[in-house]
């Protein structure tokens, strides 16, 4: 692995890596843990990150990530609930935290912090520096490294290796506990849907307490030998990314929407003659996609034509994001825009869908890399089974589904029933090939006033696709006709008011512009226009706050919280409903109705 560090990347080989899990396992032992205890880990991708929680493993400790973006009371929950006896913290904010709620928890007997900026001075007999835990640790090897590996050696395929909770969109968070059986199965189906060597570069910037993020920087190099980096920050990650240029990118479809963005204001600023290459090139990438898709071939003048222009301008848009390497993309975790992996393709990338979510361990259905088919989510996973219930939800069974939710046998019934089928809790159908379309989450289903079933995720996705809209929420339920909350993307707004010379001075004051309106108007109208009459937004307003991970209304992995929303933005859903008769701002009715 490699982390950066003040604009230095710091290497670890595979030997370090391993004398460093052992240290904290064996520290972990001396500290009284018993197999079946939990340890929580509360900090950013950092490569101590997976020290502690590989080593807790290798005992057959359980290791428990939270959010780094957690309150203090979050904190706290998850530390009892969990149990958690010791706790691992980056640095001075998150140890202010643990150390605001410690009385609370009452198995919690050491936290222990890894970045000392700020806390040379600090002293607590309940709390150590890393390094000394670690040195700690090293000090036991020379009598109990034999005692390590028989911990290792006598763990089995039923005992739990880790927690992962969920991300709370609905309701406390449950440990869902993943097996060593579930583990090593996702382990040995990598190659069926990412295309890997021995030495190949990723990078790890999604939080390692998501199930997607552990399985792809911690578990999977495992078996495939990957380099994992990790970036300095949070922010900057699109810097790390261009220079790392990995082979793997994972990535809900927030982040690919950001790289197009990116793309597009770029596009906007350059040079004329840049600016014709690139829509001839990507006019011609458009081409062969389609062709690709359809099954057909492409006339050989244009072949040609984007085999001398396309990969010249094309190649540098890839390089320009970091790309240029990429064999295996691939997004989930939310609805993705149809036309953003046809942009993708066009430039060249196969962004490829897959699904799956925390009790699954992740990966439950991949696109093939020879048999894209957009707009649904791929086929299953070797020796997993998955069918559609009566109601419409998506179940799975087989060897990826988890153990069941930490102390909540109850919760645990409701999702696995009593044939080992897994209730997924997304609409989806199942095609005559096997690939699996995920139409939306069971409980956001819209039901109009008119009896209509109305899918909000896909019409959000296509108003996400636009560079100057980072979220959506629509609404309907009980209504006569659909409106949408909509998030504006900062960036890429901001350049559009500097641009038209459209002055504002924070935020707030940029959502409230009426040009900006317009803008959303027009992108509004756009997408109305690809969808049935029922499914048209007839009217929105903009969320004038700046939603981040700490908010209420966004999960730690930035998915909206949507009866928070409602309920929070209460008053300006009832605004787009005060006359019913006649929508009265944003779209118009009669461009809906041509």
């Amino acid at each position: 692995m490699r982390r950066k560090h003040k604009g230095i990347w710091y290497s670890t080989n595979w030997q370090e890596y391993f004398e460093r899990a052992r240290a904290l396992g064996l520290a972990l032992l001396q500290d009284g843990l018993q197999r079946g205890d939990v340890i929580a880990v509360l900090a950013e991708n950092r490569p101590e990150w997976l020290y502690a929680d590989m080593g807790a493993q290798c005992v057959g400790v359980l290791g428990n990530g939270i959010y780094p973006t957690s309150s203090a009371e979050q904190v706290r929950y998850a530390l009892v609930d969990s149990g958690a006896r010791i706790l691992f913290v980056e640095n001075e904010e998150q140890l202010d935290k643990a150390l605001a709620i410690r009385a609370q928890c009452p198995r919690l007997q050491k936290i222990v912090f890894m970045d000392d900026k700020g806390l040379r001075l600090f002293s607590d007999a309940h709390v150590l520096r890393f390094a000394d835990y670690l040195a700690a640790g090293q000090a036991l090897v020379a009598n109990g490294a034999e005692d390590f590996d028989a911990a290792i050696s006598s763990g089995k395929g039923n005992d739990i290796a880790f927690l992962v909770y969920t991300s709370g969109t609905t309701g406390a968070p449950k440990g869902a506990m993943i097996s060593n059986a579930n583990l090593m199965y996702q382990i040995g189906v990598v190659p069926s849907y990412a295309s890997l060597a021995v030495g190949d570069k990723t990078l790890s910037f999604l939080p390692l307490c998501h199930i997607a993020e552990r399985m792809t920087s911690m578990f999977n190099p495992l078996a495939t030998g990957q380099i994992v980096h990790f970036p300095e920050n949070s922010g900057t990650v699109f810097n790390d990314l261009r220079e790392v240029a990995p082979h793997l990118v994972f990535g809900p479809p927030r982040f690919w929407e950001k790289l197009y963005a990116q793309t597009e204001l770029f596009m906007q600023d350059a040079i004329a003659p840049a600016r014709r290459t690139y829509r001839m090139a990507f006019a011609d990438g458009t081409a062969v996609a389609n062709a690709r898709l359809d099954g057909k071939p492409l006339p050989a003048h244009q072949a040609l034509r984007f085999a001398m222009l396309g990969q010249f301008a094309l190649a540098n848009i890839k390089e320009a994001l970091g790309l240029q390497n990429v064999r295996s993309a691939l997004t989930g975790a939310a609805p993705v825009p149809p036309d953003l992996l046809r942009w993708y393709m066009a430039i060249g990338i196969d962004l490829r869908e897959a699904f799956g979510m925390t009790e699954t361990c992740g990966f439950c259905t991949a696109t093939p890399a020879d048999r894209i088919k957009i707009g649904y989510a791929g086929v299953k996973a070797p020796g997993t089974y998955i069918r559609i219930a009566a109601d419409g939800e998506v179940l799975v069974r087989g060897p990826n589904v988890f153990a069941g939710y930490w102390n909540l046998p109850e919760k645990t019934a409701a999702a696995i029933d009593k044939d080992g089928w897994l209730h997924t809790g997304d609409a989806g159908e199942i095609d005559r090939d096997g690939y699996l379309k995920i139409t939306d989450r069971m409980k956001d289903i819209i039901i109009t006033s008119g009896g209509k079933n109305i899918s909000p995720s896909s019409i959000e996705s296509l108003l996400k696709f636009s560079p100057y809209i980072s979220d959506a929420v629509v609404i309907g339920e009980g209504r006569n006709y659909l409106t949408a909350l909509i998030m504006i993307d900062q960036d890429t707004v901001s350049k559009f008011a500097q641009d038209a010379h459209v002055p504002f001075t924070d935020f707030a004051s940029l959502t409230r512009k009426e040009q900006v309106r317009d803008l959303i108007r027009g992108t509004i109208e756009a997408v109305n226009a690809k969808l049935a009459r029922v499914e048209k937004v007839k009217d929105f307003r903009i969320i004038e706050d700046l939603l981040t991970a700490e908010d209420e209304e966004l999960t730690p992995t930035m998915k909206l919280k949507r009866r928070v929303v409602a309920r929070r933005h209460a008053g300006l859903i009832s605004s787009m409903y005060e006359n019913a008769s006649a929508v009265s701002a944003s779209v118009p009715v009669e461009r809906i109705r041509t």
